[in-house]
């Protein structure tokens, strides 16, 4: 881990010595296009965005400055949500409990179990900050047997006021604190922006390349909830002494996402007079200040994706055998491999808001089509002496092609202070897309109540999509699957309050789905036929008194069918802090607990990366609290955290997220993150 620090402190010295240079550059080259002065214009302050598919709609993001809570990003259950289903270690698989917020099953569901860790190219975040940013951080922890490490980097610069470049990196390496538990991942990406009157362009390039040793859960649970009693009487336990049920596994998760979107809009140049106090800076105040805008009637977009994944199992140990209920390629050994790509084009016109008085909403029309190509083991049917027999009749393709053509259109109002609305329909045509359909709407509005301002918003949702191939067909040593799945059916429909003044936000949502693909306990993708209805509201309150904070999340979900979705009931976030400032250092201390009612875990498979259902284990009701320290001066953030520091102390040691797989241990963490931005 020195080569990493050292890395570390290379970047911080080039960051150092490059940003002002930049910085320099860019204010020396802000020329202003106003008529009449030539006084240059104040240094507006940063933005992020990102992209909204189909069309590449851009949609406002927040930059990653923030003191508050940063030291949970060295938590690995926070990764995936407030309530989760984690292996244990940082990095490394986890599920979100929460079902209202949890990802939907991709075409290529091995990588779902990493969602937090792995960029997507339609999730980039571009930054326009006028002055060059670049933020660097690292946080370690854990001790040399059990050490945790992440190096984060992040760069934007502007070529001028219309384009950006920007790139990132994220490098974590975690031995675990268990055995046969350590991962590596490395992610990065480039990403650029050009956005003038009439032409516009947002293209971004991910790439990842996770590396995961799998244990397959630890043997004995006692090891962990009652050690003497495996023991001898010993209460002493030294994790990786732990015995796991797999010792020479690993899994492994790559690939490369690019996507480019391109827009051209017609329309014509208004002339708009500004107020004095957004204008010129030392523009004398009788003085007229006058801008020529481009207002956008009409808009023709392109957007291009080319999405490459692959996955890889490899099991090197004879031993590990028994751990396996079925072994149908090869005895001893195992070393599956599955790969995916899918090349994406759309192309769409739309008639822009607010070019008129009349225009008072924006409508788009949109066609989609993709190609894909699915790639898994061959199929050996007829080659099974000494191994188990094929659980299907017809052999399995090893590759397979599919297109897909859909036509779809979006009716949207962002703009004004009383009603906002969006709606979006498409529609598969032909191909493996025919007869698919997805409908989306919300509306919201902002109103006031004496001196205090409200939001409400309610949307709506109906999905009829067809189940993801790899999940109607698949082979590998230790799993194979031949289904006919119908499609699935979802309606959801919810709403939102918030009140800032009182720091309050209110959601509540019911859904019922039907015809619903879920891995059953023998980790086999199955289909539940049945309707199942799914309820589900969260309150978030944030209190204050002087220094004193105390921010809570509540959530009460409920399903029909807990044994085909299970779920906690109730899981709260309590999070109790105090804010205050010495001198000029900023300094956020206090304690945070993750707290779930007992319910049936989840079970997860190492050789496919899926979390399935079980029926014997149960976890929750266990409080996993964190005490920390956030500081921030200047513009350096860091933080000191105590992970896990009620281990032993109270709730009993039943500190398990999902069935066979601890939590870690009780732990030292500390990190450290630089905002270079001038």
């Amino acid at each position: 881990m020195n080569r990493i620090r050292l890395t570390f402190l290379i970047l911080l010295a080039i960051a150092a010595a490059y940003s002002p240079a930049v910085a320099q550059q860019s204010i020396s080259s802000s020329n202003t296009s106003r008529q009449v002065s030539s006084h240059k214009r104040v240094i507006e302050p940063g933005y992020a965005w990102r992209m909204e598919m189909p069309l590449g709609t851009r949609v406002p993001a927040a930059i990653d400055t923030l003191m508050l809570d940063f030291a949970t990003q060295a938590v690995p259950g926070m990764q995936f949500g407030k309530a989760s289903a984690i292996t244990g270690n940082f990095g490394a698989e986890g599920l979100d409990m929460i079902y209202f917020v949890r990802p939907v099953m991709s075409e290529f569901f091995f990588r779902d179990a990493l969602y937090p860790y792995l960029p997507d190219a339609d999730s980039q975040i571009f930054y326009n900050t006028r002055r060059p940013m670049t933020l660097l951080g690292y946080s370690t922890g854990g001790g040399r047997e059990q050490t945790q490490d992440r190096l984060k980097g992040i760069f934007s610069g502007n070529i001028n006021k219309r384009a950006q470049v920007g790139a990132h990196i994220d490098y974590i390496y975690s031995k675990g604190s268990y055995a046969n538990q350590a991962m590596k991942n490395l992610a990065w990406g480039v990403n650029g922006s050009y956005m003038g009157d009439r032409y516009e362009m947002q293209a971004a390039f991910d790439q990842f390349n996770s590396l995961n040793k799998e244990n397959g859960g630890i043997v004995d649970d006692l090891y962990i909830t009652d050690p003497a009693e495996i023991q001898g009487g010993s209460t002493k336990v030294d994790t990786k002494n732990i015995p796991t049920n797999l010792t020479a596994a690993h899994s492994r998760v790559r690939g490369e996402d690019l996507l480019i979107n391109n827009r051209y809009k017609l329309g014509f140049y208004r002339e708009v007079e500004l107020p004095h106090d957004t204008a010129l800076a030392g523009t004398d105040a009788d003085t007229a200040v006058v801008e020529r805008r481009f207002v956008p009637v009409t808009s023709f977009a392109w957007t291009f994706r080319f999405r490459n994944m692959y996955h890889m199992f490899r099991d090197d140990s004879a031993d590990d055998e028994k751990f396996w209920e079925n072994t149908y390629l090869t005895s001893g050994t195992t070393h599956d491999e599955t790969k995916y790509w899918a090349v994406d084009n759309t192309f769409g016109v739309s008639l822009m808001e607010g070019f008129h008085k009349y225009a008072r909403f924006g409508l788009s029309a949109f066609i989609h089509h993709q190609i894909a190509r699915y790639t898994q083991a061959p199929d050996t049917l007829g080659l099974t002496e000494g191994l188990t027999p094929y659980p299907v009749a017809e052999k399995i393709a090893p590759s397979v092609t599919e297109n897909r053509l859909y036509a779809g259109a979006r009716l949207s109002k962002s703009q004004g202070a009383i009603i906002r609305y969006n709606a979006m329909a498409e529609v598969g045509l032909i191909g493996a897309a025919a007869g698919e359909i997805k409908l989306t709407g919300d509306v919201s509005t902002r109103f006031r109540i004496r001196s205090d301002s409200m939001s409400v918003r309610a949307y709506a949702q109906f999905f009829n999509t067809k189940a993801p191939l790899f999940t109607r067909q698949y082979v590998s040593n230790h799993f194979i699957w031949s289904n006919e799945f119908g499609k699935t059916r979802r309606v959801r429909f919810g709403g939102e309050l918030d009140i800032p003044h009182t720091g309050t936000h209110l959601s509540a949502g019911v859904e019922n789905v039907q015809n619903l693909i879920y891995f059953d306990e023998s980790s086999l993708p199955t289909q539940h036929r049945p309707n199942i209805q799914v309820f589900s509201a969260t309150l978030d309150q944030h209190l204050r008194v002087g220094i004193l904070n105390w921010h809570n999340t509540v959530t009460y979900q409920k399903n029909s069918d807990s044994h085909v979705l299970p779920m906690p009931d109730l899981s709260v976030y309590s999070n109790l802090y105090l804010l205050f400032r010495i001198a000029t250092l900023k300094v956020q201390l206090g304690v945070d607990c993750n707290y779930m009612t007992r319910y049936t875990a989840m079970a997860y498979q190492p050789a496919t990366m899926t979390f399935h259902n079980q029926s014997s284990v149960k976890v929750g009701n266990y409080p996993l609290c964190n005490a920390y320290i956030n500081m921030k001066l200047s513009k350096v953030r860091f933080y000191v955290l105590f992970a896990h520091v009620n281990q032993g102390l109270f709730g009993g040691s039943g500190y398990f997220s999902a069935a066979h797989y601890p939590l870690n241990p009780r732990r030292f963490q500390i990190g450290l993150s630089v905002d270079f931005a001038n």
